[in-house]
């Protein structure tokens, strides 16, 4: 489904989707909280966006619950602290959305626009993924286990996200950025997510 077409057909669709109308408005997801983020652009006209990448992040690493994660993602960290915030100082990126270990939803940058979460990287040929992709990060750590509720709560945002845009990928930052990103590690269960999706979501791709 198209970004741009009519509220009344994008409502239609919604609900043979199995969504209620007006799950979303201008890409915001309404069942997330919204937090604005300045570290964003816009798409390359007329792309589709049929990627989802899943990251995983905490601030400081292995530490869970705060609040520094939301702060990074508006510019609002405070760079002194923690010691780790200084191999980190000035850096301006974005996610569209952070799922918390208790499962809540937190989004940061319109799906329609572009999301600063991939870097340098490259999905079956195509480089830069942040100009078609989704960016989806969730707490944690590389290398240690997700929760429930994110996993439940992960699959129920990408039907959505499916739903509404042309979303036929799920793959991980280190699928797309090879030998310089590794999560969400191999603490993750992709088949886990495949499950959570169901048929006809989207396909997870780890290569």
């Amino acid at each position: 489904m198209a970004a741009t077409e009519p509220a009344a057909t994008a409502a239609a669709s919604a609900t043979r989707a199995g969504q209620p109308p007006g799950m979303w408005s201008r890409g915001w997801y309404r069942r997330a909280h919204a937090l604005p983020s300045r570290n964003f652009g816009p798409r390359p006209p007329g792309t589709a966006i049929d990627l989802a990448v899943v990251h995983s992040i905490s601030l400081p690493p292995g530490r869970y619950g705060g609040d520094e994660v939301q702060a990074l993602f508006t510019n609002t960290l405070d760079w002194d602290a923690h010691p780790y915030f200084q191999q980190i100082r000035g850096i301006e990126v974005s996610a569209h959305f952070y799922v918390r270990r208790d499962g809540v939803l937190w989004q940061f940058v319109s799906v329609d626009d572009r999301a600063w979460h991939a870097g340098k990287s490259r999905f079956r040929g195509r480089e830069n993924c942040n100009d078609y992709s989704v960016g989806i990060e969730l707490e944690g750590l590389e290398g240690e286990r997700f929760t429930a509720r994110q996993y439940e709560r992960l699959g129920r945002l990408i039907r959505a996200l499916a739903a509404r845009y042309p979303i036929a990928a799920v793959t991980g930052h280190e699928n797309i950025a090879p030998g310089r990103k590794h999560d969400p590690g191999p603490g993750f269960d992709w088949s886990r997510l495949q499950r959570e999706l169901r048929q006809g979501a989207a396909r997870i791709v780890r290569a």
